[in-house]
Order: C-alpha cells, then structure tokens, then sequence
C-alpha cells in the first residue's frame, strides 16, 4: 500500500480510480499519526455489481446503505432507484462530508448521514433495501425493524464462521424476523465495532476445517427480535 495523491500523480490516480481493485482511502480511522491499517475504501467494481444485482433494485425503492466511503456505491444506488429514495450513512465525520461533497457536485443529491450505521436511519424507513458495505459480526435488529416486510437486507459477515467473510442476503418477514443464506466471498472492512482479534480469525479457520470446511452456502441465518442463529443446512441445526 502506497501513498497516491490526485495532484502529484493524475496519471497514477485515475488508473487507480479505473482498476477493477479496491482502493484504500483512509488508514488508521483518519487519525493524525497514521500507520498502514486500512479503515475505509473503495469497493472493487465487481463487488459492487455483485451486491447491486443481489438487491434486485427497481427505481422508486426506498434504500439505506450502511457505510457511505467515498459515496460512490450511493451514487449507483442513486442511478438506479432515484436519489431521493437513497439515504446512506457514514460514521466518520470526515469520510461522509467529503462524500456529500462529491455526490452533491455529481448530481446525486441523497440523504447523507453522519451517524453509527449499526441504528440504521428511522427517520426515512421503512426500507424496501437495506445494504453494508462494512462487515458485521451480528445484524442489527434495527435493520431488520427499519425493513419493509418482504424487503432484503444484504450484509458482508466478519470471519465468524467462515474464512471467506461471505454476504448475507436476508428476507424480512411480516412476523418482524429475517432469515436468509450466505452466499459469495466478499472480504469487506469490519464496521468499527465488529472488529476482530487476529486470534478470533485463526480460531475461525481452525473450526471451519474441522468442521469438514463446508461451503458458505451451506449457512444461513435467522434474525430475531431476541438474537440470531447461524445454521449449517438448516435452521433446526445452529452453530451460534
């Protein structure tokens, strides 16, 4: 991981920008001494358009994303359903201000909220789509209450269970609870709060291969107003 300014190196900078990468845009939470941790980036295209075509968007849905960044995946959303049905919501000062900044000049005039992501936004729910771009170690019930019955929730899980932190795509329910299955490797950034221990990791890896190293889609998930379950198969046989 290299330093790369748009003023010092356009060239670099746009071919950066136009990789099929992710791009990391900020270390260490911003902080003024930074080190080499990565705390925010770009996605990559292809995981984008993986996650967009898991939601199943169709224009006039009311959307949440959870992890504004660089307020580029916003303005997909934006594109694709109106911007007036998207409110995203970033919990560094600095990184939604600058996003707001760039959406506002490109035309993609959402809701962007300053906030902890793991409350979701009430003031413009119910949502017919919710999406992370940061992993979680557990789902927000708040999600799944800010969630129209019938309405997806999709969601990147850290190395809990499965090594290749895989989305979930869950579906809400008229009875206030989500279940779905894990699906595709994603590889986000944590949320702030979900981070894990480089221990818990292994941990993760070890149980996985003892375990018979099953495929993630072999998990899903149910989430209720009393917890979760992750399941192997099916929901009568939970892991945690």
């Amino acid at each position: 991981m290299r330093p790369l300014h748009r003023a010092e190196d356009p060239e670099g900078w746009r071919a950066e920008v136009e990789s099929n990468r992710s791009v990391v845009t900020q270390v260490d939470d911003g902080a003024t001494e930074r080190g080499k941790w990565p705390t925010s980036s770009s996605s990559a295209p292809h995981i984008m358009a993986l996650m967009l075509d898991q939601l199943d968007l169709r224009s006039g849905m009311c959307v949440l994303e959870i992890g504004t960044g660089t307020g580029y995946n916003a303005a997909l959303l934006a594109e694709l359903t109106g911007a007036e049905n998207v409110t995203t919501v970033e919990v560094d000062v600095s990184l939604a201000d600058h996003a707001k900044g760039a959406l506002d000049s490109a035309g993609y005039p959402v809701t962007v909220v300053t906030g902890d992501g793991m409350k979701g936004y009430r003031h413009n729910a119910p949502y017919d789509r919710i999406i992370a771009t940061a992993a979680v170690r557990e789902l927000p019930y708040a999600w799944v209450e800010q969630t129209r019955p019938g309405g997806l929730i999709l969601a990147p899980w850290v190395a809990t269970f499965h090594p290749d932190e895989p989305l979930a795509k869950l579906t809400v329910t008229a009875d206030g609870r989500a279940e779905g299955r894990f699906g595709a490797p994603a590889w986000f950034m944590p949320m702030r709060s979900h981070r894990l221990q480089q221990e818990t990791i292994r941990d993760t890896d070890e149980r996985w291969a003892a375990s018979g190293k099953p495929e993630a889609s072999r998990y899903g998930i149910t989430v209720t107003p009393e917890g979760q379950r992750i399941w192997l198969d099916t929901p009568d046989n939970p892991i945690g």
